[in-house]
């Protein structure tokens, strides 16, 4: 049996502390540069500052920690949701507003992130990787599996998904490791070879080994993955690999990953996070530090009440939390002192947790009842067309194990439902509907419980263009009906 990691207690709290510094150090630098795509000369904040701007790379974050408060440690897909719609409905931008969308219509994760959603190789998720990372430090496949149900919300199947898991292994690698390449290694391990994140981190790791300078680099980052959406995640992870890699110290490597230009917000945050990890409170210079301040500012458009007011305050309740996740997973505890055994390299590769969340399906919904949990597998669209069969497919988990109970499946009135062969391990049916509305309601029934699901219709699936948003309030620009205006 493998010997658990030992991390000093008073080190792992100055540590989360300084993420959160840090996060709000780079978020507060590159905010007033968001979205500009030309190579800036910072070196400093651009404007005189005495507090971190509100940022939604936080906020999002803060709810996460008040369900991880409420609901425990065991993240469920439709609690995620539940907060979202409660929280963070009033958030219109691009893939935040389609999984609000997509909610709205009652259709769950992971489904909820891909559907008619073009934003699914966004920025979007990639920010909110710290809390994972935080709660399971030292334990990188855990915080990538954390990160994976959170990025299904809205970007399933993405690179933004991707994106996520990556930084959440890196950072929760980085409660040990202070390696840059080390960590970078970690965190690749997570995700797909394939991906695009994982051929620009690559592209921007070669740059640095054979050389080639810093704005050549980052022109070689957008010649071959630039897009031309400034919040594509593809370009800025290059950005924040070279700003980690090409920077002589802290405030120098913030700044390299913030004069790329693009989502600059999100870059500065996302590497002052890793940077405040890795270098702990006193790594992070006195002038940097006051420029933000202690006290956390929330976006007008988050709806969190008892939000921490300050970053003190955070720590305190993230340190909480992981403390839960640390006492169940065992493989990290928390001591006198930081004691690392022989292999904690090989234990730190370890990635079974977020190779297996990958081969869940995107195509599907996740509907949790006591201690069951019920996966609709739409096997495609979650849209059914009249006199069109479509099929669909069933599984069943109790306490993370696949079940097979009896199960039925009850449909709208005069839709005919055949029972196939099953098939990957799912109970399957075979759905006809002479008349499709435009929102149709799925009951799956099993030992006396009932689990609803939504497929939709033509008349409601009517295709959505290519980077157009969704409608906001004309008076406070949050998403229409669910906007800060709306009192409700």
């Amino acid at each position: 049996m493998d010997k658990p990691i030992i991390l000093s207690r008073s080190e792992y709290w100055d540590k989360v502390n300084a993420c959160w510094l840090g996060k709000n150090i780079g978020g507060t630098l590159g905010a007033p540069f968001e979205g500009k795509k030309f190579v800036n000369n910072l070196e400093f904040y651009a404007q005189p500052v005495g507090e971190a701007a509100p940022n939604d790379d936080l906020d999002f974050q803060l709810v996460w920690l008040k369900m991880l408060e409420d609901h425990g440690i065991e993240v469920k897909l439709e609690t995620l949701a539940e907060y979202w719609l409660k929280h963070l409905s009033a958030y219109p931008w691009n893939e935040y507003g389609f999984c609000q969308r997509n909610l709205r219509r009652g259709l769950l994760p992971p489904v909820s992130g891909c559907f008619e959603n073009y934003y699914v190789d966004e920025m979007g998720s990639p920010i909110r990787s710290e809390i994972w990372a935080c709660i399971a430090p030292g334990n990188p496949q855990l915080a990538a599996s954390y990160a994976w149900k959170d990025s299904c919300l809205d970007h399933s199947g993405g690179e933004g998904m991707y994106g996520e898991m990556f930084w959440a292994a890196v950072e929760s690698a980085a409660f040990l490791v202070s390696d840059a390449e080390a960590l970078i290694r970690i965190g690749l391990n997570m995700i797909p070879v394939y991906s695009q994140i994982s051929r620009v981190i690559r592209e921007a790791l070669w740059c640095y080994r054979n050389n080639v300078r810093w704005a050549e680099a980052r022109e070689r980052i957008v010649y071959w993955y630039g897009h031309n959406s400034a919040c594509h995640a593809v370009q800025n992870h290059g950005f924040t690999v070279l700003g980690l890699l090409y920077g002589k110290d802290f405030g120098d490597k913030l700044c390299k990953a913030v004069n790329c230009g693009y989502d600059t917000d999100c870059t500065g945050a996302t590497l002052g996070s890793l940077l405040g990890i890795i270098l702990g409170t006193k790594g992070i210079p006195d002038d940097w530090r006051k420029g933000v301040g202690e006290k956390i500012i929330l976006h007008k458009y988050t709806r969190l009440d008892n939000a921490p007011k300050t970053v003190s305050e955070l720590t305190d309740r993230v340190v909480a939390v992981a403390e839960k996740v640390l006492e169940k997973n065992r493989e990290v505890k928390l001591g006198d002192c930081t004691i690392l055994p022989e292999n904690h390299v090989s234990l730190l590769m370890r990635n079974e947790l977020a190779i297996g969340s990958l081969k869940n399906d995107v195509h599907s919904s996740v509907r949790s009842i006591d201690d069951c949990e019920v996966w609709l597998h739409y096997n495609g669209e979650p849209v059914i067309y009249p006199h069109v069969g479509k099929t669909l497919g069933i599984r069943v988990f109790k306490n993370n194990l696949q079940v097979e109970p009896e199960i039925g499946l009850r449909t709208p009135p005069r839709w005919e439902v055949t029972e196939l062969k099953g098939l990957f391990g799912q109970k399957r049916f075979l759905v006809e509907a002479p008349e499709v509305e435009n929102v149709n309601e799925l009951n799956i029934e099993f030992e006396n419980r009932i689990a609803s699901f939504v497929i939709l219709g033509p008349g409601e699936a009517g295709w959505y263009p290519s980077g157009q948003n969704v409608a906001t309030c004309p008076v406070c620009h949050g998403y229409k009906g669910h906007c800060i205006c709306n009192k409700d």
